[in-house]
């Protein structure tokens, strides 16, 4: 039979990559660890490690098995998530959301559960990597993000496409004018606040620019959709910005819409991961956005 304790153990030695760090980590003595090892290397008929200097690297069958550690370990915690929800008059969804990411987007997937009273939202933000690890601990249920995670035959990660937005140029009612200008004009003769060079958006926009033969003013570039936001507002020039950004501003007049970029989308994205035991929330918010 194999033993969960063992597995544990060779799990924690595989992380640190020394018996030594490993123990120390553990609270156990080096030869109690690697009796335990050897016992569990007995087990599965194989080693799971070979010597290199003073470390320890896993063998093709340690890869294996760490593999298959991780996906018990995984399944063990979100069961113990799952089942402590259960019978609480309030249950939890954990969103993380890119740190850039439009906040009246956030809003907007939200919208089914928020104000229920048997719901407890739980928001944070923060880098890409760091939100899949967060997913990945089952620390979080959802993250909102406009990147793509990369993926391959091993990637856990689900991707589900939420919305496809609209990408116009978008400035004060004073900047823009009450004549209704071309929009080679615009981009040629207003300075422009643009997505930052690392982005899909402005990527995309810099290609339009080469189709028009436009050498475009940059006024100001950001990664980050709030100060984008907020430096259209200071009339700093025209913003290249999904007109959802920037909803509120529109809808009271303080901004105003120049012109629409044909072809250009910002594409949002909600990122899960295969759960044998998945939230009940997520699975309800997501049905409404994407018919899941």
């Amino acid at each position: 039979m194999l033993n969960l304790h063992h597995l544990r153990l060779f799990r924690a030695v595989a992380v640190e990559g020394t018996l030594t760090g490993a123990a120390r980590r553990l609270n156990l003595s080096q030869s109690a660890l690697s009796t335990q090892i050897r016992t569990l290397e007995e087990t599965l008929g194989h080693d799971l490690f070979e010597r290199r200097g003073r470390g320890l690297i896993l063998t093709e069958a340690g890869r294996i098995a760490l593999d298959h550690a991780e996906a018990i370990f995984r399944t063990a915690e979100d069961l113990t998530a799952t089942l402590k929800d259960v019978g609480r008059s309030r249950r939890a969804l954990r969103v993380g959301a890119l740190a850039t990411l439009s906040r009246n987007f956030q809003i907007q997937f939200l919208e089914p559960v928020i104000g229920r009273p048997d719901v407890e939202l739980v928001l944070s933000s923060g880098s890409q990597a760091e939100l899949l690890r967060g997913l990945e601990a089952l620390s979080l249920d959802v993250v909102l993000t406009n990147l793509p995670p990369a993926r391959d035959s091993a990637s856990p990660w689900l991707v589900h496409r939420l919305a496809e937005q609209p990408v116009s140029l978008i400035g004060t009612r004073e900047r823009v004018g009450s004549r209704r200008r071309p929009l080679a004009e615009l981009m040629q003769t207003e300075p422009l606040i643009l997505p930052a060079a690392n982005t899909a958006l402005r990527a995309s926009f810099d290609a339009l620019t080469t189709r028009l033969g436009i050498s475009p003013v940059i006024a100001a570039e950001a990664d980050d959709m709030a100060m984008l936001r907020l430096l259209t507002r200071r009339d700093a020039g025209l913003a290249v910005i999904p007109p959802i950004v920037v909803r509120d501003e529109l809808d009271s007049g303080v901004l105003t819409e120049a012109a629409a970029l044909d072809g250009l989308h910002e594409t949002f994205l909600a990122v899960t991961l295969a759960r044998r035991f998945p939230n009940g929330l997520l699975t309800e918010v997501l049905r409404t956005h994407v018919g899941a």
